[in-house]
């Protein structure tokens, strides 16, 4: 059975319990179609079964977890990719690759996975909370465009990005998809304002 060693007692615990949400996060994006168990999660984690109940107290107690971790890690790929574009209308591309990335990568597979086998108010206000979060850096990246109604044009970018979804998900390739909504978006963000307006 594999060890997890860390510097210290805190740090190993921290390692393990990382280890047990990876693998539900695994099971989940292979579309099993049923919540991952104790069983399931420790043997892919290669952990002893009874070191599952020193992190959670239960299946659910892990679905919950798994829920509260899936989507700040969202938000803060994508506020942390925009962070690091450079002006206004690069920073709302980052958004949309960002997100398409995600997507890609299985995140958004492991979301509607959550939501098939653990239902519930948890789950939709973490979903909430982190459009929330996203939506107010794409809203100001637009606002300092210029925007005439920046909270309209955010949801139409949003549009294009659960379109461009959609596509990767139903097997497109993810760099075509993300190729096509930047030849989309670029023309309005980089030449001019988003609503069709000149520069300022």
């Amino acid at each position: 059975m594999p060890r997890i060693s860390a510097p210290t007692v805190a740090q190993h615990r921290a390692a393990q319990r990382r280890a047990l949400l990876d693998a539900a996060r695994a099971i989940l994006a292979e579309g099993a179609g049923t919540a991952p168990g104790p069983a399931d999660v420790t043997a892919r984690a290669g952990l002893a079964r009874s070191s599952f109940y020193q992190y959670f107290r239960s299946r659910q107690d892990l679905l919950d977890a798994l829920v509260q971790d899936l989507f700040p890690r969202w938000s803060q790929r994508v506020v942390g990719e925009m962070a690091e574009a450079s002006g206004p209308g690069e920073r709302v591309l980052a958004y949309v690759d960002a997100n398409l990335r995600l997507v890609a990568e299985g995140e958004h597979t492991i979301a509607r996975a959550l939501a098939a086998v653990a239902p519930g108010e948890g789950l939709d206000a973490g979903s909430k909370d982190m459009h929330q979060r996203l939506l107010h850096p794409l809203i100001d990246a637009l606002g300092e465009m210029g925007a005439s109604d920046p909270a309209a044009i955010a949801e139409m970018i949003n549009a294009v990005v659960y379109a461009a979804s959609r596509m990767i998900e139903s097997g497109s390739a993810e760099q075509a998809v993300r190729s096509r909504a930047r030849e989309l978006l670029a023309p309005y963000l980089l030449n001019g304002r988003p609503d069709g307006g000149a520069a300022r």
